[in-house]
């Protein structure tokens, strides 16, 4: 039985991992952490560090400047940590690779099965048309959305960036610009609005053709699936830094 700690559980995805926990036979939510605590089937405090039940691993949903707290305590806790949060700062991620050196932690801005091989695609895109063709992606997400562009859209850009010859700079929107594109510019949209789950798009714009590779997220499950299945991976490993591509090598 895998005992969790669900990190975030009053958010949305929090709410997710509850539900689809409770529905399973093979692991357990033994404890929640939030900012703001309510009734629950479990308990819920608003730090780890005053969590009394034992748990095998965390999984974080929540808000970037919650991490550091939470890798803190996870470490004198000897916790494995899954953290799904988005939008983490320089310093936030220093932390969390100091953080890596002592506990395992799996870390992905995007928990999709799906995304993670649209990612693979696009690398073996830009590799053979890097030279004759611009590089562009479009992100889509709801309007209660806070970070932008999302955590994914980076992750595409720097995972493209890794395979060129030359590296191409990122360009967020071309809001007041008056010059024309230039050969070494990877543009960067975010689209916030309705109750768009996450689509992500990249559009390789060639001289009279166009590859477009993209992808839809149509609930928040497949994200939190995506988190179940780290959780897992991740109680059996050593202390260090674990990515989806750890996830998909083991198969």
């Amino acid at each position: 039985m895998l005992k969790i700690i669900n990190h975030g559980c009053n958010g949305k995805m929090g709410r997710v991992i509850s539900r689809l926990v409770s529905e399973k036979s093979d692991c357990k939510i033994v404890a929640g952490i939030d900012k703001n605590p309510s009734s629950s089937d479990f308990p819920i405090y608003t730090s780890l560090k005053d969590v009394k039940e034992d748990a095998d691993v965390i999984i974080d949903f929540s808000f970037h400047s919650a991490v550091p707290e939470l890798l803190k305590n996870a470490e004198l806790k000897k916790i494995p940590v899954v953290v799904a949060t988005t939008g983490l700062s320089d310093d936030e991620l220093c932390t969390l690779k100091e953080a890596a050196k002592t506990i395992p932690i799996f870390r992905s801005a995007n928990m999709s099965l799906g995304i993670n091989i649209l990612i693979n695609l696009v690398k073996e895109a830009a590799k053979i048309l890097q030279n004759n063709y611009d590089i562009e992606i479009i992100e889509k997400h709801h309007n209660m959305k806070k970070d932008a562009p999302s955590g994914t859209a980076l992750m595409i850009a720097d995972a493209i960036n890794e395979v060129l010859t030359e590296k191409k700079e990122y360009i967020y929107g071309r809001h007041s610009k008056t010059d024309t594109r230039k050969e070494n510019e990877l543009g960067i949209h975010a689209i916030r609005g309705g109750t768009i789950v996450g689509e992500h798009e990249v559009i390789f714009a060639g001289h009279d053709e166009i590859l477009t590779i993209s992808h839809s997220a149509r609930s928040r499950e497949i994200f939190a699936i995506g988190a179940l299945k780290a959780a897992e991976f991740i109680v059996n490993q050593k202390p260090g830094l674990y990515d989806m591509n750890s996830l998909l090598e083991k198969g």
